[in-house]
């Protein structure tokens, strides 16, 4: 089978479309035909040799991922194969650019069914990581006043619509031409960072959902209200400064689980929830999807490679 590998961390230079033998799914995994891969952050981490995780060389990248179940592994029993799928393929977020990748059970669910394998493959981990900021980190409340951080990216996007859906007032930073897409994904009111300071047009938030971290994170805290909380998916807040303004800080890795795969994708069949695809390449093109990550011309939207027709 084809798969986008690396021997070597670097640029995206270093990766190579090889043939490598189809692999074979153990204890509680399924190997999964994929027919879209997403392409994310923490991918261009991976192949630089940046990411918090060991990550054993050769390796093939990427994590996010939809297709079909090929074949099932011992003590699986949610899935058949056949099933259409999406999720994640392992808590080291590697294996997924390849036309077949193993997958652990329980990061994967079946795939919301008004969604095509390119768009699935967009949801797991921005979406994942937004749900928890919002409900489990946040945890937002109706009538709230939550600031969010980079509201047009593809974790800001999700962030905007769950956040409003929890009932909170909505304000955003985003450049302005994305004001209006940001508005009707939810935001009530937005701030254009290339002009204004954020913390000159809000004060007494009651909670700050930080995408982009450095010199923006560190602001976040004086816009705080006494008891309120700052939640980054970025960087590490300092707890030091979280404790001086009497807010909470917290930090985390996302944790893509098929319980939260379902609600999301539940809220995707309702038409309560929309996804945005920017760029779409095939396999042989992850160099290319790469560069974009480093900051090559591409659409607004997640980055997604096409496997398979």
């Amino acid at each position: 089978m084809k798969a986008a590998r690396v021997h070597s961390f670097g640029p995206p230079k270093v990766i190579a479309l090889e043939d490598v033998p189809k692999p074979e799914p153990g204890d509680g995994e399924v190997l999964v035909q994929v027919k879209a891969a997403g392409v994310g952050p923490w991918d261009a981490l991976i192949r630089s040799g940046k990411s918090v995780l060991p990550q054993p060389l050769p390796l093939t990248l990427g994590s996010d991922l939809s297709g079909a179940v090929y074949s099932v592994g011992p003590g699986v029993e949610r899935f058949k194969i056949g099933d259409e799928v999406f999720g994640v393929t392992n808590e080291r977020f590697t294996g997924a650019y390849a036309e077949y990748a193993v997958a652990k059970a329980t990061m994967i669910a079946h795939k919301p069914k008004t969604l095509n394998y390119a768009h699935a493959a967009s949801v797991p981990v921005v979406a994942v990581t937004a749900w928890q900021m919002v409900f489990e980190y946040a945890d937002v409340a109706p009538g709230q006043f939550v600031l969010i951080h980079g509201g047009a990216g593809n974790v800001g996007a999700y962030l905007l619509q769950l956040a409003k859906r929890a009932g909170a007032m909505v304000v955003t930073t985003a450049a302005a031409k994305d004001t209006s897409y940001v508005r009707r994904l939810g935001a009530y009111g937005v701030i254009d960072y290339g002009v204004k300071r954020f913390e000159e047009q809000v004060k007494d938030v009651d909670a700050v959902l930080d995408t982009v971290g450095g010199d923006i994170l560190e602001r976040s805290y004086e816009v705080l209200k006494r008891g309120g909380i700052l939640v980054s998916s970025a960087a590490q807040p300092s707890e030091e400064k979280a404790q001086q303004h009497g807010v909470r800080a917290r930090f985390f890795l996302v944790e893509v689980t098929t319980e939260r795969l379902n609600k999301i994708g539940e809220l995707i069949d309702a038409g309560e929830l929309d996804t945005e695809v920017g760029e779409v390449l095939w396999l042989d093109e992850a160099r290319q999807a790469h560069e974009m990550l480093e900051g090559a011309p591409h659409r607004r939207g997640k980055i997604v490679i096409k496997v398979a027709e």
